[in-house]
């Protein structure tokens, strides 16, 4: 067997099972665990993707926010045990694939416009419905 393929029965173990499927532009809450002494803490952390990177257990996303007067920026490894739960609040409508520019800016500058209908999935396209007739 190829080292290779030795690797990735390794990691499969380790991938997580509930990743939402979030994308570059998309608005997240991360809700990371933060071990304090013996206590344990939910932190939430709220912000634009402006990248991701990788793939299998080294896949990490960065998200970007702008509040009281600094712009901050946190990467986070996907399948990381420190990250108990990722959610989608809203979807960006973006034609990068990384989204850079938004470093600098603040307001209205830094904010994506959120895309209205159906998300579509990675390489799919929107089928029509075969009820309508064509016109």
């Amino acid at each position: 067997m190829k080292q290779c393929k030795v690797i990735q029965e390794l990691e499969s173990k380790h991938l997580k099972k509930s990743v939402p499927n979030f994308r570059v532009g998309d608005t997240v809450n991360v809700h990371t665990r933060i071990i304090e002494g013996e206590k344990e803490r939910l932190q939430l952390f709220t912000g634009t993707v402006i990248a991701r990177k990788g793939s299998g257990i080294s896949e990490t996303f960065s998200l970007y926010r702008f509040s009281y007067g600094a712009g901050i920026e946190r990467v986070f490894l996907i399948h990381s045990p420190r990250i108990a739960k990722i959610e989608v609040v809203k979807t960006g409508k973006v034609r990068k694939a990384k989204l850079y520019y938004l470093r600098g800016t603040s307001g209205k500058a830094s904010k994506v416009k959120e895309h209205i209908g159906p998300v579509q999935e990675k390489g799919a396209a929107v089928q029509k419905d075969e009820a309508e007739p064509a016109t």
